[in-house]
This record gives structure tokens, sequence and C-alpha cells, in this order.
């Protein structure tokens, strides 16, 4: 009877021990995949200019001053223009300034799209109108 004891408890050792294996494996696995997401995410954010990032952020004031101090307001970072941030963030009072300041409307980013098309893709609403209004003027 102590060898069917013994031997129950060697079959369930190596169970637990095993099921404990897969556990670390898998949640190592998802660890990892989601630090590697999230660097992604960071290396694309960290690539963005510091001028898109205040549009992004909303920060109108900053914004402006930049404008103010020179800022190339057409010029593309990761691919987009500033108003194609302010278009994809719904930032409407940022792309109003931009507009008024000589952001070009027609330009497109590196994957074909204007900055009416990120404010449509995006759901935008607010920045839609900014920019089909200064269309349509």
């Amino acid at each position: 009877m102590n060898i069917t004891i013994n031997l129950n408890l060697k079959i369930m050792k190596k169970s637990v021990l095993t099921i404990m294996v897969l556990f670390l494996a898998i949640t190592t696995t998802n660890a990892s995949s989601k630090n590697i997401k999230r660097t992604e995410i960071t290396t694309r954010y960290a690539d963005v200019s510091p001028f898109c990032k205040l549009i992004q952020s909303g920060n109108y004031e900053a914004v402006k001053a930049m404008i103010e101090s020179g800022v190339d307001i057409n010029k593309k970072s990761t691919g987009l223009t500033p108003l194609m941030f302010a278009a994809r963030y719904n930032k409407a009072k940022i792309a109003k300034l931009l507009i008024e300041r000589g952001a070009k409307l027609k330009v497109k980013s590196d994957n074909g799209f204007t900055a009416l098309k990120y404010a449509q893709l995006s759901k935008a609403t607010d920045a839609l109108a900014v920019i089909e209004e200064a269309l349509n003027s």
C-alpha cells in the first residue's frame, strides 16, 4: 500500500510540476509579447516631433508659441503633417490655427491620406468641420 501511495505522489508531483512549467511558459510568452508591443508604441511615439506631440496633447498655447517662433507648420513627422495630427486627435482649435497660419489642406500623408481623411477615419467631428469649412471657402 505504501508503494502505491508513493507512486501516486510521484505522479502527482510530476503533473503539478508540468502544469507549473506550462503556466510559467505561457505567462512569460504573454509578458514578453506585451513588452514588445509596448516598446513599439513607445518607439513610434518617441519618433513624433515635439511640435506634433504638443498638437496631440492639445496644448494650444505651446503650439501657437512654436508657430510664432517659426516652426514649419507643414513639416511631416512620422509621415503626417501637423494638420493631420490635429485632425486625427480632434484638436479643432489647433487645426483652425494651423489653417489660418498656412497649413496645406490637400497634402497627403505617406499613407496617401489627407487631413480631411484622417478626421473622417478618426470620427473627429470637430476637426472635420473646421477642415471642411476651410476647403469650402
